[in-house]
C-alpha cells in the first residue's frame, strides 16, 4: 500500500474511534440522567410501589413531597407520620390488577353473606353482638383467595328508623367477618355492600401516589386589561415546563405554586380556581373495575367482536335501564362493581329480643353511635339533645361567636343555621358557594362566620386575598367560653398522597393546641369525612376509599385532645338516606344538634 492509502485508513479508524467514544459518553450520561431523574421522582412523587408494606421501609421515614418547603419535621413528628402510614396500609392483591381479567376480580353478585347463629340460646338480645360471615367470589363464581376488598356493613330497622354501622374484618383469604352491635328490639335487617374490589383499590392506591396532578388548579393574573391564566398545584408542577411562582404560605410553610405568566409577574395574581380533572389516567382494562352502570353493556360490546357470536342465543338484564338485551352467559358480568349490595345466602333478617340483663349498655369502642327514631345517639359521655325549635338553638348560641372553617360540607352547617334562625342577618358580599360568609343576630349577640380552607380547594373562583389557612385563622382567635370553632377538611385532599394531608392536619392540630392552651374553655369541633356517590370515574378522584383513609389519619391526629369529633362517616353510613358528598338535611340536623349539645353541655337549654 502507498503512504496515502495508510493515511486514509488511519483517518477512518480515528473517526470510528471518536464515534464509539462519543457514543459511550452519551450513553453513560443518559444512564446517569435516568438514575438522577428516577431519584428525583422518588423524592417529588413518593415513587412507591402499590405494595406499601414492601416499599415503605425504604422511603417514608424521611419522606416529604415538598422537601424544599416548610419547616422540617421533628423526630417525634417523623415517627408519628410513620405510624400513621402503617395504620392505613391496605392488603394488596398478590398480582397486579393489570395482569387480571375482569372475570377474576371480585363480583358482588356472586358473593354471599351468612348470619352466624347465636351461640347462647339461638336467640339474639339487645346488648349482644351479631356476627356475619362474607364470602367474596369472582365473576366466574370462584371463591376469592385473598383480601383487600372494601366492604361496608350495617344494621337497619325501617320500622323504627334505626341504623348502626358494623366493623368489617378482613381475613386476607376472601372471607370477611362483620360484627354489629344489637342496640334495639324488633326485626332488624343486615346489609353488606362492596364499595370497591381489591383490584380496584390497587389502582386507586397507585393514582394517589403517582398522579397527584389528576385534579389541577388555575391562577388568574391581571394588570389593567392584560390577563393570563396558568396551571397551579402543590409542589407537583414539572420544573421543565417553565418557571414557577412561589406562593408558599409564610406562616405555615404550606407550599403552592403556579406557572409564571408569560407577560405578567407573580405579583399580579388576583384569583384561584379549580381547573379541572385529567382524563385518560387509567387503562381501558382498569376502567372495567370502576363501573357503576353499564358494565354488562360494555362486556356485550367486547363479546360482539368474537367469531361465531350469536345474539339469538343470549340474554341479559341491565340494572341501570331495567331492559332486557342480548348477552352471552359466560361474559355476563352480573351488574356493577361499585357500591353494590351483597345478597344473603339464606336470610338477612333477625328478631332482636329485650336485653337479658338490666345492666346499662356498654360503649362500643369501634362504633361511635347509632340512629333510633332518626335521632343520632352517640356513644360517649355527651347527652344528645334534639334542638327542634329555633328558640332552643338561639338560647344555646346567645352571646356566642361561631367560626366554621373548611370545605363545602362545613358550609352546610352554616346554611342550616341560617335557615332555622330567622333572626340571623347575613352580611355576605361574596358568592354564596365560596364565601367568606357571615351572619349576625345583634339582639342576642350571635355571630356565625364561615370561611373555606386554603389550597388545595376545588371551589369556583376565589380572590387570592381570601385564600386563608385554618391554622393561621385559629391563631388569630382569642377564644374563650363564648367561642365555638368547627373544622371540616378532607374532600379536597383525596387526590394527594396521605403525607400531604398529615402535614396539613398537623399544622391545624398545633393551632388547636395553642388555642386551647390560651383559652381552655373554647369549644372545638372536628368533623370527619363521609361517603358519597361513586359513579364510574368519580371514584378516581373522590373515592370513598380515599375518604376512609383520610378519616383514619384525622382520628389519630386529634385523639386525646379536648375536642368533639363528629363522626360524619358513621352518621351517613348508618342512615337510610343515599350517600352524598353533601349529606341530606336530616343528617345535617343531627350533626348540628350534636355540636350544640356539646357547646351547651354545661347549661340548661329548652329543647322542646
Amino acid at each position: 500500500m502507498s503512504l496515502n492509502d495508510w493515511k486514509w485508513i488511519f483517518i477512518v479508524l480515528t473517526l470510528f474511534g471518536l464515534i464509539v467514544l462519543l457514543r459511550n459518553i452519551i450513553t453513560e450520561e443518559n444512564w446517569k440522567y435516568s438514575v438522577v431523574s428516577a431519584a428525583l421522582d422518588e423524592v417529588q412523587y413518593g415513587n412507591q410501589s402499590s405494595n406499601l408494606t414492601r416499599s415503605l421501609p425504604a422511603f417514608y421515614p424521611n419522606h416529604s413531597y415538598c422537601p424544599h418547603q416548610g419547616l422540617p419535621m421533628s423526630l417525634e413528628e417523623q415517627l408519628e407520620e410513620r405510624n400513621l402510614l402503617d395504620s392505613i396500609i391496605w392488603p394488596y392483591p398478590p398480582s397486579g390488577s393489570e395482569l387480571l381479567n375482569l372475570s377474576q376480580t371480585s363480583d358482588p353478585a356472586h358473593s354471599l353473606f351468612t348470619i352466624v347463629p347465636s351461640q347462647k340460646d339461638q336467640q339474639w338480645h339487645v346488648g349482644d353482638q351479631l356476627e356475619v360471615q362474607i364470602h367474596l367470589h369472582d365473576y366466574e363464581g370462584r371463591p376469592k383467595r385473598y383480601g383487600g376488598d372494601f366492604l361496608l356493613a350495617r344494621l337497619q330497622s325501617p320500622h323504627c328508623r334505626a341504623g348502626v354501622v358494623g366493623q368489617v374484618l378482613d381475613h386476607k383469604n376472601g372471607v370477611y367477618s362483620a360484627r354489629l352491635p344489637l342496640l334495639w328490639e324488633g326485626s332488624t335487617q343486615v346489609e353488606v355492600m362492596m364499595v370497591h374490589s381489591s383490584e380496584a383499590i390497587a389502582v386507586l392506591w397507585r393514582l394517589r401516589e403517582k398522579r397527584p396532578d389528576r385534579v389541577y388548579f388555575t391562577g388568574n393574573f391581571r394588570r389593567g386589561r392584560l390577563s393570563e391564566t396558568t396551571v397551579c398545584n402543590m409542589c407537583f408542577l414539572l420544573q421543565d415546563k417553565g418557571p414557577r411562582c412561589n406562593f408558599t404560605d409564610l406562616q405555615t410553610g404550606e407550599p403552592w405554586y403556579c406557572y409564571t405568566p408569560k407577560k405578567l409577574s407573580c405579583e399580579d395574581r388576583i384569583s384561584h380556581a379549580k381547573g379541572g380533572y385529567l382524563k385518560g389516567i387509567i387503562t381501558s382494562k382498569e376502567a372495567l373495575l370502576f363501573q357503576r352502570c353499564g358494565v354488562r353493556r360494555m362486556a356485550l360490546k367486547n363479546v360482539s367482536d368474537m367469531v361465531g357470536w350469536s345474539p339469538t342465543k343470549l340474554s341479559g338484564f341491565d340494572l341501570c335501564t331495567n331492559q332486557m338485551y342480548a348477552m352471552q352467559p359466560l361474559f355476563d358480568l352480573s351488574g356493577v362493581n361499585i357500591k353494590v349490595r351483597i345478597n344473603a345466602a339464606t336470610t338477612d333478617t333477625i328478631d332482636v329480643l329485650p336485653s337479658r340483663t338490666s345492666e346499662e349498655r356498654k360503649e362500643d369502642p369501634v362504633t361511635s353511635g347509632y340512629y333510633y327514631r332518626d335521632l343520632w345517639r352517640p356513644f360517649r359521655d355527651l347527652p344528645m339533645r334534639p334542638f327542634n325549635q329555633a328558640s332552643a338553638i338561639t338560647q344555646c348560641l346567645t352571646n356566642k361567636l361561631v367560626y366554621l372553617y373548611g370545605d363545602s360540607t362545613m358550609r352546610q352547617w352554616y346554611d342550616y343555621l341560617i335557615s332555622v334562625l330567622p333572626e340571623l342577618k347575613e352580611f355576605a358580599y361574596k358568592p354564596k358557594s365560596v364565601g367568606p360568609l357571615m351572619a349576625v343576630d345583634s339582639t342576642r349577640n350571635i355571630l356565625v362566620h364561615y370561611r373555606c380552607h386554603g389550597p388545595p380547594i376545588r371551589f369556583a373562583t376565589l380572590m387570592a386575598s381570601e385564600l386563608r389557612y385554618i391554622a393561621n385563622e385559629l391563631d388569630g382567635l382569642t377564644g374563650g367560653p363564648d367561642t365555638v370553632v368547627a373544622i371540616s377538611i378532607w374532600s379536597h385532599f383525596s387526590t394527594f398522597p396521605a403525607e400531604v394531608y398529615m402535614r396539613r392536619l398537623r399544622l391545624i392540630r398545633k393551632a388547636v393546641v395553642r388555642l386551647l392552651n390560651r383559652s381552655p374553655a373554647t369549644a372545638v369541633i372536628v368533623r370527619t369525612g363521609n361517603p358519597q356517590i361513586q359513579r364510574n370515574d368519580i371514584s378516581l378522584y373522590n373515592s370513598d376509599w380515599f375518604s376512609l383513609q383520610l378519616n383514619t389519619v384525622l382520628r389519630s391526629m386529634f385523639e386525646g385532645l379536648d375536642v368533639l369529633l363528629v363522626d360524619a362517616w358513621q352518621m351517613c353510613v348508618a342512615h337510610h338516606e343515599p350517600h352524598n358528598l353533601h349529606p341530606p338535611r336530616p343528617i345535617i340536623k343531627n350533626m348540628v344538634d350534636l355540636m350544640l349539645s356539646y357547646v351547651c353541655r354545661n347549661g340548661t337549654t329548652n329543647t322542646a
